[in-house]
């Protein structure tokens, strides 16, 4: 992986050996190394840049290929191992010792005196020598020269009442001459009593806010044990409300078992009848036919007129069989129940959502809000912003599709899954030249513009380290600095995921995200509404972190990919 960056953040040097973390920044090796070490004994890492938090120390990637690099190793065949980092040097927030020649140490003391910082080793004079016996000596102190008179060179040693400033003893000739002036130390005493009564004012509002702290904490209590007698009040009533319908189904289950009975018994009844009859006609069915072969033919009128005379008289009843009956119509009134309960279960449900909803466990009631709910309430767009969902049917109603658009893929990022899917692989990629294409970063966007509604997509991840993330058309696509990396710049929002924190981004602003581990990530972008939430998918939706900005033009969904690593669009 190429990159511009020539020296290391920890000892301020050219990069020796240099080396990559997850997220992004990059390294001397045994600068860093001897930087983990001292954090073993927390179990805690940071990066040194950008203080994103690892709970297991990550291994770190060597990259070659550096500028600074190359150089060497065309002048300098053996280059020497680089020096272990001195972590009593100075830094960019320390005060330096200004008698250290070169690269200054820490001060630890300055004298008011001598108007100068000092470090441990420079310092030691002021204690071993007798001239320096009447110096004063405070903690360190940055910025010397507010305490010299930009006039005449002179320590400030005295107050100006009338102008409000400090100034030197030349100041009293001319400048201040006839003002209201008293010594630093007398200006200071009358404001160490002002100060005691703020900092009263600030121990009493201390009281106060561990007073609301511990009332938080006792309503928080509360709501625990209100929400644990909710739930198993709930969990009773819905037991009994099952059981019910368990007795409603085995009622449904004995009339459906007795109507059977009854009709299979009246049919049985029926069926041994008609049985008796038929057999009693077969029967003289046989009669007649002797009758009809008899030679006598006084047996034959005799016989004849009984066999006719009994057959008139007797009239046999028809059973009249209905071959539609069944028990449809049982089933089909037991699923417009179930249809009934259901659309009741959901619209009471949602009732009681709303209801919970708008209840208010605590709230910052201060000016600042006021005003900020009164500006988010004045209307900023034409189109009115989307209500954010709350499950995931719901967001689902706003999915769209991506694909990944390979013109701006970095040269090592693999595209597959019809371009759906990105991973970040050691071997160049035979992608054509195109202005569009991130140069040194492992980055690649969507071809699709994302503007004037609202969008949900969802992305799997795996491997040790990914983001997630929004930009605008015009970030910059060379070099490897904040200024083309998605969410550290104004022009792009990322959320990043490892496989032991998260973090979201943009510009300077970092939040930690403490949250379980997810494989799956779901975003929705409110464009008109301007929010861009991420959201831990599984059974339910659970809000990992939120930004609020005003889009002023479309965006492109984009990743950030790590060795190792990889990020799929899901089809949604």
């Amino acid at each position: 992986m190429s990159f511009e960056q020539d020296a290391c953040f920890l000892c301020k040097e050219d990069l020796r050996d240099p080396v990559s973390i997850p997220c992004g920044h990059i390294f001397c090796s045994i600068c860093l190394k001897t930087y983990w070490d001292h954090a073993d004994h927390t179990g805690s890492y940071l990066c040194p840049q950008c203080k994103v938090n690892y709970n297991k120390r990550p291994t770190p990637r060597r990259i070659g290929g550096s500028r600074y690099g190359t150089l060497n190793r065309n002048s300098e065949p053996f280059p020497p191992p680089p020096p272990s980092p001195d972590y009593n040097y100075a830094g960019p927030q320390d005060v330096g010792c200004d008698i250290c020649i070169g690269k200054k140490h820490k001060a630890i003391k300055t004298c008011l005196m001598c108007l100068a910082s000092y470090c441990e080793k420079h310092l030691k004079p002021h204690f071993e020598s007798a001239t320096f016996k009447r110096h004063k000596l405070v903690d360190e102190i940055g910025h010397l020269d507010r305490q010299i008179c930009p006039q005449h060179q002179k320590g400030l040693e005295l107050f100006c009442r009338t102008d409000q400033m400090c100034i030197c003893v030349l100041c009293t000739v001319k400048e201040h001459k006839g003002h209201d002036m008293v010594s630093a130390e007398q200006e200071r005493a009358e404001e160490q009593q002002r100060l005691g009564a703020t900092q009263a004012e600030i121990q009493e509002k201390i009281h106060d806010r561990l007073k609301q702290m511990e009332e938080l904490k006792q309503a928080v209590d509360s709501l625990k044990n209100s929400a644990q007698r909710a739930l198993q009040e709930c969990e009773k009533m819905f037991g009994d409300m099952m059981r019910s319908i368990e007795r409603m189904q085995q009622e449904m289950a004995k009339l459906i078992s007795t109507n059977k009975r009854a009709a299979l018994s009246n049919a049985e009844g029926h069926m041994e009848r008609l049985n008796h009859e038929i057999a009693d006609l077969k029967r003289r069915d046989s009669e007649i036919t002797q009758l009809s072969r008899t030679e006598d033919h006084i047996h034959f009128i005799q016989t004849y007129h009984m066999l006719i005379a009994q057959t008139e008289a007797e009239e046999l009843p028809s059973v009249t069989v209905n071959p539609y009956f069944s028990f449809g119509p049982v089933t089909k009134a037991v699923s417009e129940m179930k249809q009934h309960m259901n659309e009741f279960s959901n619209d009471e449900l949602v009732k009681v959502a709303k209801t919970v909803n708008k209840m208010s466990f605590c709230e910052l009631d201060d000016a600042k809000k006021k005003r900020s709910i009164k500006a988010e309430e004045a209307p900023m767009y034409k189109s009115m912003p989307v209500r954010e969902p709350q499950y995931r049917d719901d967001f689902l109603r706003y999915a769209c599709q991506l694909t990944l658009d390979p013109n701006t893929a970095y040269r090592q990022l693999y595209l597959s899954r019809g371009n759906r899917k990105a991973t970040l692989k050691r071997d160049t990629q035979s992608y054509s030249d195109h202005p569009n294409r991130f140069d040194s970063l492992p980055q690649v966007l969507c071809k699709e513009p994302l503007a004037g509604n609202a969008f949900y997509w969802e992305v799997d991840w795996s491997g040790e380290g990914a983001a997630i993330g929004i930009a605008y058309k015009g970030i910059k696509r060379t070099g490897y600095g904040d200024h083309a990396r998605i969410g550290h710049n104004r022009k792009s929002w990322s959320f990043f995921c490892s496989d032991s924190s998260y973090s979201a981004r943009h510009s300077k602003d970092q939040v930690e995200i403490n949250a379980p581990y997810c494989p799956r990530i779901g975003i929705f972008l409110d464009h008109v509404g301007g929010t861009l939430s991420f959201y831990a998918v599984g059974d339910t939706m659970s809000l990992l972190h939120t930004f609020k900005a005003s889009f002023s033009e479309p965006v492109y969904p984009g990743f950030w990919v790590w060795y190792e690593s990889a990020v799929t669009i899901v089809q949604l």
